[in-house]
């Protein structure tokens, strides 16, 4: 097989394996929202089997073990993907180290989702477990595009900076959305543009924002109070107006400064995923957060995650700029 068809049937099975990121992720919220997330208290079976059975609770615990399901065949993809750099190492485009980080991440990834069973869905835990999947899906979809060929103009090359501080802030609302979710904070503003009929409800931040309570504290349900979680979700809301007017203004200057076709659509990838995501949660608040629209929004934060990469891979084109394709 020629060395470029090689490279390309590497970037489709990074494709799929980006597709099923995404399915995981959304999985995994659809499992959090459902209560399942301890529907199998042990790891990596469900009550010793590979297979929930019956007297075990199980809508749960089938829910849960799906998510473990396609977890595994994901991982599996990516240790085929490493296999496959390692062989083909040699073939010009073919990346190897970002491969490697990839199992790094799958596996720290295994060791999260046992650490969310053991220790009872924990927030921080089960908060880095979803930063894990949302990494992995956007490494995945950054293997499967195809580097530009020439290299940027120069009044597109500006635009490097500003996407990566689009990108640092938008991984910081997405880890605030999972400590909100994770704290069972989603609820505690019923109200749009207010929160529980006022602009300022009475707010815990202190409380809020501890990292770890200590060992063999079961959070289903969730442990903080009312005030506690109102400054959750008020911090959510606040981060997502910063985040999204920083991102459309991004997608706003990629596309009047951008002289390549792919660029300027990148940006209206963008600009679709935002209005999406804030469709989503605006929605969600109206409807009083309904399951699917809750689930929906998860599969938005990797919409997000997918724009954002594909604006980046878009910027770093070759590898004579000193970048891996």
């Amino acid at each position: 097989m020629h060395p470029a068809q090689r490279t390309l049937w590497f970037r489709r099975l990074a494709l799929a394996g980006a597709l099923l990121a995404a399915a995981v992720v959304v999985l995994g919220a659809w499992v959090r929202l459902t209560d399942a997330g301890l529907g199998c208290p042990d790891w990596p079976g469900c009550y010793g089997h590979l297979y929930p059975q019956v007297q075990h609770g199980f809508s749960r615990a089938l829910h849960e073990m799906i998510h473990r399901y396609f977890a595994t065949t994901l991982g599996m993809i990516i240790v085929g993907l490493l296999a496959w750099a390692v062989w083909n190492r040699k073939d010009r485009g073919q990346p190897l180290i970002p491969v490697a980080f990839l199992l790094v991440i799958v596996c720290l990834q295994g060791a999260l989702g046992a650490l969310t069973v053991t220790r009872l869905l924990k927030p921080l835990i089960v908060t880095a477990h979803l930063l894990g999947g949302l990494s992995t899906l956007g490494i995945l979809w950054w293997l499967s595009l195809t580097p530009a060929e020439r290299p940027l103009a120069p009044r597109e090359a500006t635009l490097r900076k500003y996407a990566l501080a689009g990108m640092a802030v938008l991984s910081l609302q997405v880890a605030l959305g999972g400590w909100t979710s994770t704290n069972y904070a989603a609820v505690a503003c019923p109200d749009l543009p207010t929160c529980q009929q006022s602009w300022w409800p009475p707010m815990d931040f202190h409380d809020a924002f501890i990292l770890w309570r200590g060992m063999d504290i079961d959070y289903t349900g969730g442990v903080l109070g009312n005030p506690a979680r109102t400054a959750i979700h008020v911090t959510h809301r606040i981060g997502a107006v910063l985040t999204g007017c920083l991102l459309l203004t991004l997608s706003c200057l990629t596309m009047l400064r951008a002289e390549r076709r792919r660029l300027r659509v990148a940006g209206a990838l963008l600009v679709l995923a935002i209005s999406l995501q804030i469709g989503i949660g605006v929605s969600m608040v109206h409807f009083g957060m309904p399951l699917p629209l809750a689930t929906l929004h998860n599969a938005g934060a990797a919409l997000l995650v997918i724009a954002m990469v594909t604006l980046l891979r878009t910027l770093w084109p070759a590898r004579a700029n000193g970048v891996i394709p």
